[in-house]
């Protein structure tokens, strides 16, 4: 392929790969931590209704992260066949898979919204939820599985504007998502202004609304981009191409992203075996990691983009740098935020809550998992870079065994013996894990395919 710059606007494949990375990841963290503050408001209002709703809350936390994952991989499925196509210079394709893609999305959203309702009873029995949480967690599932269409339909707009490198727009959608939550959660949770307010319920209908939001805004952005919305263009046209394309990555994206979050929710039923202070603490803490994690998960969306465009024009040496650079920041993040946790668990688990036990569960937690940050951070890019060129079915391998053969059978084995301390030993055993075969996969994936490439120059 020829590594001639293209004729239409894949910005990523000339310039500074490190400004690249920065320009791309700024906006991203801001983004995901405007999304991640959400969690954390949740868990603080939440939190003031007493202990039970927080650990019902905590119950809810690992499945409703499993779903938005689930529509994460929608959203990297598009934003990879965007990135390529574009870095091949074909604009038609890139503007029939965008806006196929959105429709993909809706579509998605749709069907897992009512299999979340469906299926609500038979979820949290299998994690273990008490018969008393039951009530306050139907409360909060049914808004949440009625408005969650609107989730992936944001997902698919941001495919699009992360595939173009937009990401001071795609962090702009985030942002209003999660101002809306920001002002509606304390009114709908707890009340204000004579407002006497909705409890648990209060959550998920400041969620539905900040979606809503969300999505307008995503339609009005993306008119100023070179791939707007135009569904005229799935008209008499090969809808195949494009389904497969997104789905080849797209599904095991979504699986891989899932199932991660499944993990969470089956240590979070083996943690409810050790009491309902344990289940609070741990979902607590669960709230703030992934805040702390934000520039790893803002990270881990951008390099989509700078991979993709880069490995669609032919030029798989910026890939690398770009690569290269990840992994580094990766791993100093990792250990500097694991080190400022650890120090100040106990303190920060009392901005949650003054229960003794739960902050407790919380500081231990952090002592032990934290130091599977960096790791968890090579996980998630590796992750990012192999669906951005086209090697999903590795990120999902990977997954699976990471949650079903090493933080599982840690967390069963050390379980009789350590109690709650086996669950985040796991955690911290998978995380491991994730750093060690990221490296391996990714390297394995570029040399091979620098080999296939030489091969074929060779053959000329």
């Amino acid at each position: 392929m020829s590594s001639a710059a293209p004729s239409i606007p894949a910005r990523l494949v000339t310039g500074s790969i490190p400004g690249h990375l920065v320009s791309q990841t700024l906006p991203a963290v801001i983004g995901v931590a405007a999304i991640m503050s959400v969690g954390i408001i949740d868990a603080y209002f939440v939190g003031q209704l007493g202990p039970a709703p927080l650990a019902a809350i905590s119950f809810i936390f690992p499945v409703s992260v499993a779903a938005t994952s689930l529509g994460v991989g929608v959203m990297v499925g598009i934003n990879s066949v965007v990135a390529r196509a574009l870095g091949e210079g074909d604009l038609a394709k890139a503007a029939r898979r965008a806006n196929f893609g959105i429709v993909f999305a809706c579509a998605c959203g749709l069907v897992m919204g009512a299999a979340l309702w469906l299926a609500s009873d038979a979820i949290f029995a299998l994690m273990n939820a008490p018969a008393h949480l039951m009530p306050l967690i139907h409360a909060y599932m049914t808004p949440y599985a009625a408005s969650f269409p609107l989730s992936l339909a944001i997902m698919g707009f941001n495919g699009v504007l992360r595939g173009q490198g937009e990401a001071k727009r795609t962090s702009t959608v985030s942002i209003v998502y999660a101002a809306a939550n920001w002002v509606l959660n304390p009114i709908l949770i707890t009340g204000a202004f004579g407002f006497e307010g909705y409890g648990i319920a209060g959550s998920a209908y400041a969620t539905g609304i900040g979606w809503a939001m969300g999505v307008a805004c995503a339609v009005w952005l993306l008119r100023g981009t070179p791939l707007p919305l135009d569904l005229g263009l799935l008209r008499n046209c090969d809808l195949i191409d494009p389904a497969r394309a997104i789905i080849r990555v797209g599904l095991p994206a979504a699986f891989s992203n899932a199932i991660n979050p499944l993990g969470l929710a089956v240590l979070t039923g083996l943690v409810a075996l050790e009491g309902e202070a344990a289940v609070a603490g741990f979902g607590a803490a669960g709230r703030l990691q992934s805040l702390v994690l934000v520039p790893l998960l803002g990270l881990s969306g951008a390099i989509g983009a700078i991979v993709g465009q880069n490995w669609g024009a032919g030029r798989q040496s910026r890939a690398a740098e770009a690569v290269a650079y990840a992994f580094g920041f990766c791993i100093v993040w990792g250990l500097l935020v694991a080190g400022t946790m650890m120090a100040a668990g106990a303190s920060l688990g009392r901005v949650f809550t003054e229960e003794p036990a739960v902050v407790r569960e919380f500081d231990l937690y952090l002592k032990i998992a934290a130091w599977g940050y960096a790791g968890f951070g090579l996980l998630i890019v590796g992750n990012g870079i192999m669906n951005a060129v086209d090697r999903a079915s590795f990120a999902l391998a990977q997954s699976v065994t990471r949650v079903f053969l090493v933080m599982l059978p840690v967390a069963l084995v050390l379980q009789p013996g350590m109690g709650s301390a086996a669950i985040y030993t796991a955690e911290l055993a998978a995380n491991l894990f994730g750093a060690v075969s990221a490296l391996v996969l990714v390297r394995y994936v570029f040399v091979r395919h620098a080999r296939l490439v030489a091969a074929r120059e060779a053959g000329r």
